[in-house]
């Protein structure tokens, strides 16, 4: 039985992806389908950004966090809901980060860097990174994972690859994807663990 120091899956982000990369089994094999799949997958980006943003604007609970200023954004900003459309600049700049994320995926090393960007992704959907006025629940970056990850497998199917090929890359985006699902997860947990220490120590 290997032994796993657990306080420090909490406080060391390498040793935590490690983990999960062993205990998920997503390894070289899994990384090379991944980048293998580059080529056929790059140029469809724009199409899976439209697709998502598509999604996004459906529900009020997922469009209303584009209203506050995104971080890094510097133009004008909507009033309000009805007045965020799709060509609105701030989309235009959110759809951008996107596609620039989902290409990432497909193409970057899995070094440090990555897995520092990976984590990142999640951090800023929460006021301890970018926006402070930016503060999107957990339910909603858990139903937009879930939507990327079914347009990913949609999307892979479609490619007309070999059976062999088609299985290696299915499995390994979906191990990926998991390892992102924590990734997001996790800071959700510390803003969780911070608020319940606030109380604490407010009723102390």
């Amino acid at each position: 039985m290997k032994q796993i120091d657990e306080d420090r899956l909490e406080n060391d982000l390498e040793y935590r992806v490690g983990y999960l990369l062993e205990f998920i089994g997503l390894g070289e094999e899994d990384i090379a389908a991944i980048h293998g799949a580059a080529p056929a997958l790059a140029p469809l980006v724009p199409s899976l950004v439209d697709a998502v943003y598509d999604k996004l604007q459906g529900y009020s609970s997922t469009w209303r966090h584009f209203v506050p200023r995104q971080h890094g954004f510097e133009g004008d900003v909507p009033t309000n809901l009805e007045d965020l459309s799709m060509d609105h600049e701030q989309i235009k700049y959110r759809k951008e980060h996107l596609g620039r994320y989902l290409a990432a995926l497909v193409t970057r090393p899995y070094d440090g860097k990555m897995i520092s960007y990976l984590d990142m992704v999640g951090k800023m959907h929460t006021p301890a990174a970018g926006s402070k006025m930016l503060d999107v629940p957990l339910v909603q970056m858990n139903a937009l994972l879930g939507f990327v990850g079914d347009a990913f497998v949609a999307t892979i199917l479609s490619l007309d690859l070999d059976r062999e090929t088609e299985v290696k890359t299915l499995r390994a985006f979906t191990k990926l994807l998991w390892v992102q699902n924590d990734l997001i997860n996790r800071h959700y947990q510390a803003k969780q663990d911070a608020a319940v220490e606030e109380v604490g120590a407010t009723s102390a």
